[in-house]
C-alpha cells in the first residue's frame, strides 16, 4: 500500500449499526458486529460486539454459566472482515457476499461472558482477485479471547 494515504485511507468513524447493515447481509440473531471504531481501507478494522445476556445462544450455552461460543467469536471476526472487504472495494449495497472458505490456527484463550464489549481486530494478510486471507484477534479489555486465521471469498449471492 502507498504511504500517500490514497490506497490505505482512514475511513470516517461513523460506522454505526445503520452503516453496518448496509455493508453486511446478516441480521438478528446472527449479526455479530455492533459498531466499527476504526477502519483503514485495504488494511485493517477494529469493530465491537456488545455481548448481552439477551443473546439467544446463552439460553443453552450454558445455563447458569453463560459463555459465548468460540465459533461465534470467529463469526464476529469474519463479519468484521466482511465489512473491511466490502468497504475497501466500495461494494456496500451491491449484494456481494464475503463467505468463508477456510479457518486455520483457531485458538481460544479466555471465555466471553454477558456484559462484555468484545473487541474485534482483523487485518488483511493476503489479497488475490476474489480470495482474501485475514488474521483476527478478539479480546475483552485487552485480554485475548480468540485468535484465528481465515480465508474468504467475495461472491454473488446464490440464485433462488
Amino acid at each position: 500500500m502507498s504511504d500517500t494515504g490514497s490506497a490505505a485511507a482512514e475511513a470516517p468513524l461513523d460506522y454505526d449499526i445503520v452503516k453496518i447493515l448496509k455493508a453486511l447481509p446478516h441480521r438478528y440473531p446472527l449479526l455479530l458486529v455492533d459498531r466499527v471504531k476504526a477502519i483503514t481501507l485495504g488494511e485493517r478494522i477494529h469493530a465491537v460486539k456488545a455481548v448481552s445476556m439477551n443473546e439467544q445462544f446463552f439460553q443453552g450455552h450454558f445455563p447458569g454459566a453463560p459463555i459465548m461460543p468460540g465459533v461465534l467469536q470467529i463469526e464476529a471476526l469474519a463479519q468484521a472482515a466482511g465489512i473491511l472487504g466490502i468497504e475497501t472495494m466500495e461494494l456496500a449495497g451491491t449484494g456481494k457476499l464475503v463467505i468463508f472458505m477456510g479457518i486455520e490456527n483457531a485458538k481460544f484463550r479466555a471465555p466471553v461472558t454477558p456484559g462484555c464489549l468484545l473487541d474485534l481486530h482483523v487485518e488483511f494478510t493476503q489479497k488475490r482477485s476474489r480470495v482474501y486471507k485475514f488474521k483476527g484477534v478478539a479480546s475483552v479489555e485487552g485480554k485475548t479471547t480468540c485468535e484465528v486465521e481465515f480465508t474468504a471469498m467475495m461472491t454473488d449471492p446464490p440464485s433462488a
